[in-house]
């Protein structure tokens, strides 16, 4: 039987809360599959891709290894190897800079919390979990799967990432929680309440319901392409977050071949990727940013997407029209 975490917000949380991208989070979640310690699911070519450079870095850095033994499904792993990112282009460098810095004592203390009630480790993993740069070891591991593994692919899953990110920010600021929820996960739920409200989150792991209050401070929403599910972190001295899997994960389908025909199968696949801005687009279908430009303008004097000015971007977004093009297609 899970649990469920009930979060309190206020009309002003909606101000407070930000949403934030980390490519340690992600690179963290790409471990859990290409060790497989969790199902590869729709990555299962990207996984079997990356299989073989992962099993190199294995052998020689044993710290990953132990690493990886941390892995427990549905409980509590270790905070400091991916704290929450500071916000939506944060890089990589300056988050495991972040991680470097967590004090020995700290590491070792959520160490133990997470080796508890689990099978005790291997000895050569137990005596790389107990040494003094055991933070600097784990830093090392995943930095050379990201520079290796991740990083070549990133931009399309910063692509993936930035879309979710600007169109749930959007309903957020629009249209408030419920609207923000939505879609986010079977697993999260909007409970209206008065002048409050709650967010509540089914866990898999056993344990007692647990209330938390934002208490001004927002929430952190942090969208993952790897990850499965929904992550919680609701303890100091972290910022409150949740970890949710990005709208068009899957978005791997292809145009019809009458819609192909119709508009060109390039055109085709941008209507089913919007909303999007030029350079998402881009990066989501290899084409370079002027080629991913033309194919938006023709669109537009077609009257099939619009486009809504978003900070220093244009977002992108089917109309009536184009919504008709690509249901009638499917």
């Amino acid at each position: 039987m899970g649990r469920v975490l009930s979060i309190e917000v206020s009309p002003q949380d909606v101000m407070a809360s930000r949403f934030a991208i980390s490519p340690l989070i992600e690179t963290l979640h790409a471990l859990w599959l290409l060790s497989r310690r969790r199902s590869a699911g729709m990555h299962r070519r990207w996984v079997e891709d990356g299989r073989r450079p992962y099993e190199r870095l294995v052998r020689e850095r044993p710290a990953l290894a132990a690493l990886v033994a941390l892995f427990r499904n549905g409980d509590y792993n270790a905070d400091f190897i991916a704290p929450p990112p500071s916000g939506v282009n944060v890089a990589f460098d300056d988050e495991i800079a972040a991680m470097r810095a967590t004090p020995p004592e700290q590491a070792h203390v959520e160490i133990a919390r997470n080796l508890r009630g689990a099978p005790p480790p291997p000895p050569d993993v137990r005596a790389i979990l107990d040494r003094p740069d055991v933070v600097a070891l784990f830093a090392d591991a995943l930095e050379a799967v990201w520079r290796e593994i991740v990083a070549p692919g990133w931009p399309r899953v910063q692509a993936i990432l930035e879309r979710d990110v600007v169109q749930r920010a959007g309903r957020l600021a629009t249209y408030g929680w419920a609207a923000a929820l939505d879609d986010l996960s079977p697993r999260v739920a909007w409970r209206a309440d008065g002048g409050a409200g709650h967010i509540q989150v089914r866990m898999d792991n056993p344990g007692g319901d647990e209330r938390h209050r934002l208490d001004g401070r927002g929430l952190l929403f942090v969208p993952s392409v790897f990850g499965a599910g929904v992550g919680a972190y609701l303890e100091d001295p972290w910022p409150y977050a949740l970890v949710y899997p990005a709208r068009g994960i899957a978005v791997e389908s292809r145009p019809s071949a009458g819609l192909a025909r119709l508009i060109g199968r390039t055109r085709a696949e941008i209507l089913l990727r919007t909303p999007a801005t030029t350079t998402q687009l881009a990066a989501l279908l290899g084409l370079s940013v002027g080629g991913a430009g033309g194919h938006v303008a023709a669109l537009r004097e077609a009257g099939l997407i619009t486009g809504t000015r978003v900070g220093r971007s244009v977002l992108y977004r089917r109309t009536a029209l184009g919504d008709a093009l690509v249901d009638g297609s499917a």
